[in-house]
């Protein structure tokens, strides 16, 4: 019984159906919704280093930690681990070793992906080319938790469609908008009161860019039209021709499939209206 098999027939353990998952599919959400490369590839100059393509670059690096996302294509860290363990490294947050990845990885959102969408993207990232690029480890200047929560055993998929549920979805686990678009506050973003509100910096070669609000009240996106809130999500242009800043994945969701960034603006309009931050 191959590793794929054996992963597949232990996440759905208890599941009444089980849709297989596809190499198709995978591609499809690391280099769209999911953008992994926004982290994972190296940039240059001139954007992303395709050559490089998921090796591992630097993606954060302040008073907190210094954080590398690793290279994980089959010539780097994750080449020997088995598929399940590769699983539940991306889902959990847990190494083989027991160890746990920290921010700004969103395990948190993470945990909500489906084992189908789970495993396509794990048979993806078993097809890239082998990338020889080396990344230091992370390195962290706070405490790191045990676990992001209990082991999951198996998540259902979320029927694709123009719903709210789907948009939660694509906007949650896949895509994590909610991560960066929410405010952090001590542990983390504050999903339970200010969700969606953005205020999170990020802090790079383009100087210092702050995390739009997302939800529907003036001082987010209740002016903007659906057609006004595609651009700016799939190529950072505002209704006013400016230019939005790194680190949004533009070009990661220009290749997100119409109807799926139509399922993230319905879910955004109905979330509860937050003002800004103060």
């Amino acid at each position: 019984m191959n590793r794929l098999l054996c992963l597949s027939l232990a996440l759905c353990a208890g599941s009444a159906a089980f849709a297989a998952p596809s190499t198709e599919r995978g591609e499809y959400l690391v280099r769209g919704p999911a953008g992994c490369g926004n982290c994972h590839t190296p940039q240059g100059p001139d954007g992303p280093d395709m050559t490089k393509e998921l090796g591992g670059f630097l993606v954060e690096k302040n008073d907190l930690f210094e954080a590398w996302a690793p290279n994980i294509t089959p010539g780097g860290r994750t080449a020997g681990w088995s598929d399940a363990e590769l699983a539940k490294a991306i889902r959990e947050g847990i190494r083989p070793d027991g160890t746990v990845i920290g921010p700004p990885m969103p395990i948190g959102l993470y945990r909500g992906l489906s084992d189908d969408d789970l495993l396509s993207i794990v048979m993806f990232l078993r097809t890239l080319p082998a990338s020889d690029n080396v990344v230091p480890a992370s390195t962290y200047n706070i405490p790191l938790p045990p676990a992001y929560g209990p082991p999951i055993d198996s998540v259902a998929a979320i029927p694709e469609g123009v719903t709210v549920e789907y948009g939660a979805y694509l906007a949650g686990p896949v895509a994590h908008c909610l991560e960066c678009h929410t405010t952090p506050g001590a542990q983390g973003p504050m999903f339970d009161t200010h969700l969606g509100a953005g205020g999170f910096e990020f802090h790079g070669p383009w100087g210092v860019s702050v995390s739009a609000n997302l939800t529907p009240h003036e001082d987010g996106i209740a002016g903007y039209s659906d057609d006004e809130l595609r651009a700016m999500i799939t190529q950072g242009i505002r209704p006013d021709g400016s230019r939005m800043m790194p680190p949004m994945g533009f070009a990661y969701y220009a290749a997100t499939k119409p109807e799926d960034i139509d399922a993230i603006i319905l879910f955004l309009r109905q979330l509860p209206p937050l003002p800004d931050p103060g």
